[in-house]
């Protein structure tokens, strides 16, 4: 999974990366994958796109809620976690509140601190991707 081999998710559209030692303030909607390495201090949430790819790796952390389909986490997230298709959290990922999930692979060493909730493909609700953005 987090190893030389590549990872079964395919994403469309480019790659943004916060790389390590960056600080972002604020929400970010994003397309196609989006690479945290860095501080993210605001909510992440996929544009309508089914193969939307969040991957938080090294030393990234996100302070606030992650919205996307795809979500891979190998790093600090302080906020829920809402994903809509495949979630993997990988042996250092650690998750300091509620995760709404769909399909879940959790390695040995993973920590949530928090609930875990499956949610239907359908439920719109917990899609884990925004509808459009705001003004």
């Amino acid at each position: 999974m987090w190893g030389s081999k590549k990872s079964s998710l395919g994403t469309s559209g480019g790659t943004t990366l916060i790389a390590e030692g960056t600080r972002l303030v604020g929400d970010i909607y994003f397309r196609g994958t989006l690479e945290v390495e860095g501080l993210l201090q605001g909510s992440i949430i996929a544009e309508v796109e089914k193969g939307a790819l969040v991957r938080i790796v090294g030393k990234g952390r996100v302070e606030g809620e992650i919205r996307a389909p795809n979500i891979m986490i190998n790093g600090l997230v302080e906020g829920d976690v809402h994903s809509s298709g495949q979630l993997e959290l990988a042996p250092r990922s650690r998750v300091n509140g509620n995760v709404y999930y769909h399909s879940v692979e959790m390695s040995a060493g993973a920590e949530v601190n928090g609930s875990m909730t499956h949610v239907s493909a359908d439920d719109s609700s917990e899609s884990g991707q925004a509808t459009e953005q705001p003004s």
